[in-house]
């Protein structure tokens, strides 16, 4: 016989038991509502931004590598690896980044990272042979246009870039790159972004001496009376060079940004030197007589121009560009300068970003 204390304590274990399961059970469901619920809240954000779940997809299988690749390059000299490095994953929309320099590094574009990845926009940075995260041959024949311009097309093979995605992104000497690259091969392009970069060194080249001009005399005097004596790396005409025209021309920011800072760094000086001459300020190597002006009108992919108000390219010239080629747009950044994407940033990101909708939708129809 079960005494009747028993039974009545038995009956409360067994209620008790009841309401713990009730408790786990409408826990259990509240859990799963609100999963639900994240998870389609999540879907929803993903929508609403416009980013895939296979954004961050790897296009490669096998051992991940955080989006490097090692891409072989063909020249007339022999084979050479150059150093890329992919964000994210978008069948549509791929933007190749050309730094500048020549010979500086994708460094100082690291901040496309903080735009283009919320954008749903895939990103690749590239570090041009002769680049510090490239081979370094040291062949001065592989220092010409003509050849970058193959290894642009040869990167765009290795990474299967066409006209349905393909975005070509040049800043500075970068710019001349990807308009190089236009001229030639545009049919492999879905859009071009010339950013602060004219189509002639020669008018480049007298800005730069409008420019100068607005500096004091006594200045003016200091920095020809080195450049006479080819004095170019003295440390007092490198730090007038700094304190006058980089930091009022090339990047207004009070510190420089430590990816800009790491980009100069690692600049090969004498690809820079070659191609350029010994500073912004006096051009004078083999890009000394370039001029693609008659040639925009050839340009009939959607393009956009982007100048600056203190850039050391002629900020109403990149305008008139726009204008020139087929189909044309013009970005001009009011506090931007050379580096336009650091120093005005959000003009920069945000019209560069428009742009590259504007011409999906477009695409699209």
């Amino acid at each position: 016989m079960i005494h009747s204390n028993g039974l009545e304590n038995q009956t409360k274990k067994n209620q008790r038991k009841i309401r713990s399961l009730s408790t786990w059970f409408i826990s259990l469901n509240l859990c799963l509502v609100l999963g639900g619920s994240l998870i389609l809240s999540s879907c929803k954000q993903n929508q609403e931004s416009g980013i895939s779940s296979s954004y961050f997809d790897p296009v490669d299988s096998g051992i991940q590598y955080a989006g490097i690749k090692m891409i072989p390059i063909e020249t007339p000299i022999g084979k050479f690896k150059v150093w890329t490095k992919r964000i994210g994953n978008n069948p549509t929309t791929k933007i190749l980044l050309l730094h500048g320099g020549p010979a500086m590094t994708h460094e100082y574009m690291e901040c496309f990272e903080s735009f283009m990845p919320k954008e749903g926009f895939e990103i690749i940075e590239y570090d041009q042979l002769g680049s510090y995260y490239s081979d370094q041959p040291t062949d001065s024949s592989l220092w010409v246009t003509e050849r970058f311009v193959e290894e642009v097309e040869q990167v765009r093979k290795a990474l299967k870039l066409d006209k349905d995605n393909f975005y070509l992104l040049g800043n500075s000497w970068g710019g001349i790159l990807a308009l190089e690259y236009a001229l030639k091969y545009q049919q492999n392009l879905k859009g071009l972004l010339i950013c602060n970069m004219m189509a002639s060194i020669p008018e480049y080249a007298a800005y730069n001496a409008v420019l100068r001009k607005q500096m004091r005399p006594s200045l003016v005097d200091s920095l020809q009376a080195y450049e006479e004596k080819g004095q170019f790396k003295d440390p007092i005409y490198v730090q007038l060079v700094n304190d006058e025209y980089y930091n009022k021309h090339l990047c207004r920011l009070s510190e420089l940004p430590d990816p800009v800072a790491r980009s100069f760094k690692h600049i090969n000086e004498t690809i820079y030197v070659m191609m350029q001459g010994p500073s912004e300020f006096k051009v004078g190597g083999r890009l000394l007589s370039w001029d693609r002006k008659a040639d925009l009108p050839k340009i009939t992919v959607p393009t956009l121009m982007v100048g600056a108000k203190y850039d050391t390219m002629d900020p109403e010239h990149m305008e008139w560009m726009s204008k020139q080629v087929k189909n044309g747009s013009y970005l001009y950044c009011p506090n931007g300068s050379h580096l336009s994407m650091w120093d005005d940033q959000k003009i920069y990101m945000n019209g560069v970003i428009e742009f590259i909708k504007k011409t999906n939708a477009s695409a699209s129809k």
